[in-house]
């Protein structure tokens, strides 16, 4: 079967599947402005799209390619950042004339600064748009002036502001994935201010090499002495309907310095691969947004080198998610020394070489090879074989969130087990923290970095600093990379589940984990709260009773007055359950709201203690105490917190960001650390009001209902005894009254309250 047919076939079966994606629930939300999470921003009159940032050697120093300048950023401390040096490169009116009549925008014809590299330890070198007509300079680190004028930069930035590139620099010499013409119809992959007797090398414009590509990013492994690029592009290889799109792996060797008569100036030693963001039965994620390389673990091979990747779907039915797919260096190696397929150039057909190789594409020292080795690899430079992503799975698939950039960090934890820990961000502005377990991904937080979404954004991540830059249309906002003394016990600490952070026992706080910090109490794997926290924990208390249930927080109410009770959520992944002691809380007289709180109507039933706990990954804690009691007076007023509660705080900010749950944490008395067996402490119950004064009007209105009972009790039995002693027929006692007269002075009837009601039942008008 041809491979357009069954890429056909492919389509139109995973149209009628529903692929299975995991919903990723980050455990704690920090809204923008929250004071639960330390961000620095930097933004300034004239800063705006910072979108292409570098560190400097040490660290110290975070040099921003924004519109029509250069910035140097001290970022050596942690709570701030100030601008220290500044470079204006903006173009000259003449210059913007003349974008202007090639019929651009004003605002696209600025100077987008797109390339900025480290040379070596005094020079950057900066390339940027410059109105459509690209610019590169040397400039001086330290002082941030040019070193020379500037010089054109075809094939070495874009031209326009929004095509994506990628540069790098190896000793002194860049390696870019751009655009070499004006209409952007012209790919190339390039190296540029070759050292010594080197050449400058691109790619052969008329071997169809790339296809309409999407530069995103590029790395040099030093142990292979190749640069790898990655990008999107068109794939001709597959006879499809539409235009099929496919995300792509290439290589270059630092050695090629091009062929002596064929390809002379061109690249021998190019190859390209196809990476295949894909799960079974699924459709791929076939447009690759980013990617960030993870070298291996000390001692490891450089084969254990991993890529992770963003990647997205031009097919409907992904339409919206994002994948994370990882590959290895290992098995792009496999790829580029197994068969590759060849162009027929009259047919434009691909299909897979059979004769015998004379010789094999992608492999360094190609330039010394004959003629007909190198008319061979210029003919064979796609390889047969895709790369699938290592463990043959995607590492995460996310349809509530489309992600845009990745930065990745192998981490150590205590017990020197390393953890992959991915930073991604995305289009909506928020970062996520993500670790990697064997058992799938665990978001330990997600942090608000920007409040409306961007077409464009950067993300750097500074290991020695443990920090993270990132780069938008207006500022540059900075915040670390660990948020360990937000985590206020033992128990949150592990539920925490994060790398960077274990509870230290001694000085009962949430810490980074570092040399200094060996015996700290974490479980990432599991997030066992009873196993971790067992050394720390207090005596073991038994569960609250009826009588030996502390008041908690007072809320007095009036009768049938509609009652609401808030349970603070510790977390995005607890769930809270309300209990009474020695009671059960039916449906009929009470209901349970979406966010956690409980509401019913005050009836002397349901006046007493509540509780709320909370269950996070088997580990279960009181959370809140309320005792529910009758206002004393229609008077009085709910009684004040007491002095020693605090509000609830909000996990992630003060307020929750629109469209987004916020979670509230429960609070703590500064000095305090609640451990794995510890229940909140409810404030002690105010004193008990005086009823005095009660006693006495409610003692005075039996007595004048007694009264008035008994003195219609004699009556009536003294009527009865005349009315017994009188002749039969005789005439009517003197002083007697008649029948009529009994109906007309019937005394009024008393009630149980001592409110005497009218001959028409309505109460009389004078109160008592």
């Amino acid at each position: 079967m041809a491979a357009g047919s069954f890429l056909s076939l492919a389509v139109a079966l995973a149209a009628f599947q529903s692929p299975c994606v995991s919903r990723l629930t980050p455990r704690v939300s920090f809204p923008l402005g929250s004071s639960g999470r330390l961000l620095v921003h930097f933004s300034g009159v004239g800063v705006a799209n910072t979108t292409t940032l570098l560190l400097s050697d040490g660290g110290n120093t975070l040099y921003v390619g924004a519109r029509d300048s250069v910035l140097a950023l001290d970022v050596s401390h942690d709570d701030s950042m100030s601008l220290s040096r500044r470079l204006d490169w903006s173009p000259s009116d003449k210059d913007l004339e003349q974008c202007s009549m090639k019929g651009k925008k004003m605002t696209d014809c600025s100077n987008f600064i797109r390339v900025l590299q480290l040379v070596n330890s005094s020079h950057l070198y900066a390339c940027g748009t410059f109105a459509f007509s690209p610019r590169c300079s040397y400039i001086d680190s330290e002082t941030l002036t040019m070193s020379l004028k500037p010089d054109e930069g075809r094939g070495r930035c874009p031209y326009d502001p929004y095509q994506r590139n990628t540069a790098i620099i190896v000793d002194g010499e860049l390696y870019t994935g751009t655009v070499a013409d004006y209409r952007g119809n012209r790919p190339v992959i390039s190296r540029h201010l070759s050292q010594g007797p080197r050449v400058d090398l691109k790619l052969d414009d008329s071997l169809g090499w790339l296809e309409d590509p999407t530069f995103i990013s590029s790395s040099f492994i030093p142990d292979e002495e190749k640069i790898y690029f990655f990008f999107s592009e068109t794939g001709r290889e597959f006879d499809f309907i539409d235009k099929f799109i496919v995300s792509r792996v290439s290589q270059v060797c630092r050695s090629d310095v091009g062929g002596q008569r064929t390809l002379q100036r061109r690249w021998t030693t190019f190859a390209k691969a196809q990476l295949l963001c894909q799960a079974d039965s699924e459709l791929p994620y076939n447009l690759i947004q980013d990617m960030d390389s993870l070298p291996p673990a000390e001692g490891a091979a450089a084969g254990d080198t991993l890529f992770y990747g963003i990647f997205t779907s031009q097919w409907s039915v992904n339409s919206g998610r994002s994948a994370v797919c990882s590959f290895s260096l290992s098995d792009i190696r496999a790829a580029f020394s197994g068969n590759y397929r060849v162009l027929n150039r009259d047919s434009l057909q691909w299909s897979t070489r059979v004769q015998e190789k004379v010789a094999n594409p992608g492999e360094c020292g190609l330039h010394n090879a004959s003629d007909n080795a190198l008319r061979f690899v210029k003919e064979s430079f796609l390889a047969d074989d895709s790369v699938r992503p290592a463990g043959r799975t995607l590492t995460l698939v996310s349809a509530e969130h489309s992600y845009s950039r990745v930065a990745v960090q192998r981490v150590q934890a205590a017990n020197l087990k390393l953890y992959t820990v991915l930073f991604l961000l995305s289009d909506s502005g928020y970062l996520h923290k993500i670790v990697l377990l064997q058992d799938g991904v665990h978001i330990v937080e997600e942090v608000q970095v920007f409040q409306e979404p961007q077409p464009t954004s950067s993300l750097k991540l500074s290991i020695p600093k443990a920090t993270i830059f990132v780069g938008t249309w207006d500022s540059v906002v900075k915040l670390p990379t660990a948020n360990c003394s937000f985590y206020w016990t033992c128990a949150q600490c592990v539920l925490a589940r994060d790398p960077f952070c274990g509870w230290d026992a001694g000085t009962r706080e949430c810490v980074k984990v570092s040399g200094l910090h060996t015996s700290l109490c974490q479980d990432i794997d599991r997030g066992n709260v009873e196993e971790s926290c067992r050394s720390v924990s207090v005596t073991q208390r038994t569960r609250p009773g009826t009588n030996s249930l502390p008041a908690g927080e007072v809320v007095s109410v009036s009768l049938n007055e509609v009652v609401k009770l808030h349970c603070p959520a510790v977390s995005r992944l607890s769930r809270q359950r309300w209990e009474r002691p020695n009671s059960r809380l039916s449906s009929d007289l009470y209901l349970h709201l979406e966010d956690g709180g409980l509401m019913f109507v005050a009836t002397p039933p349901t006046l007493g203690h509540y509780l709320c706990r909370s269950t996070e990954n088997g580990y279960q804690q009181t959370v809140a105490i309320f005792l529910v009691r009758q206002r004393s007076s229609p008077g009085s007023r709910t009684p004040p917190p007491h002095p020693g509660r605090t509000q609830t705080p909000v996990l992630g900010g003060d307020s929750p960001p629109s469209g987004r749950q916020a979670y509230s944490a429960p609070p703590e008395p500064p000095g305090h650390s609640q451990t794995a067996s510890e229940e909140p402490e409810p404030p002690p119950a105010p004193p008990s009001a005086c009823y005095l004064k009660e006693l006495v009007v409610v003692t005075v209105l039996l007595v004048l209902c007694f009264s008035v009972l008994a003195t219609l009790v004699l009556y009536l039995v003294r009527l009865r005894v005349r009315t017994r002693t009188a002749p039969l027929g005789g005439p009517a006692v003197r002083g007697a009254p008649t029948e009529q007269d009994k109906v007309s002075t019937r005394p009024r009837e008393p009630v149980c309250n001592g409110t005497l009601t009218g001959a028409n039942g309505h109460l009389p008008n004078v109160p008592i």
